[in-house]
């Protein structure tokens, strides 16, 4: 079936991509790597695109794959898998906040010593 066959594909692409990335970004900070904010984000906004076609692909279907009762769709779906939508939105705010502070401070104006 087709979701299916997207679930697999978002699985491969998690993997092989996004896994790696992550573990190369958790090194960029542990070394202050200038290009971890970078990483942060590119890996933030891969992840939060992922869990939102997640979760659409689910609406679509008519949340056949997801336990019908209420303390486990809510709880169980909406909550636990909610928390890979809120740490990565977190992580992408503080990415962008990092990004323009370093880049407001690059275009300020330096004053030439005479």
């Amino acid at each position: 079936s087709r979701s299916d066959d997207f679930t697999v594909v978002m699985e491969t692409v998690t993997a092989w991509a996004w896994g790696p990335l992550s573990f190369l970004t958790f090194l960029a900070f542990l070394r202050h790597h200038p290009a971890r904010y970078i990483l942060q984000l590119i890996v933030s906004l891969g992840q939060l695109y992922g869990d939102i076609l997640y979760f659409a692909t689910e609406a679509r279907a008519g949340w056949t794959h997801s336990d019908p009762r209420p303390f486990y769709f809510w709880g169980y779906f909406v909550g636990l898998n909610g928390i890979w939508l809120l740490v990565p939105g977190l992580l992408l705010l503080d990415s962008c906040h990092q990004l323009t502070t370093a880049q407001r401070g690059h275009d300020r104006p330096r004053h030439k010593a005479h």
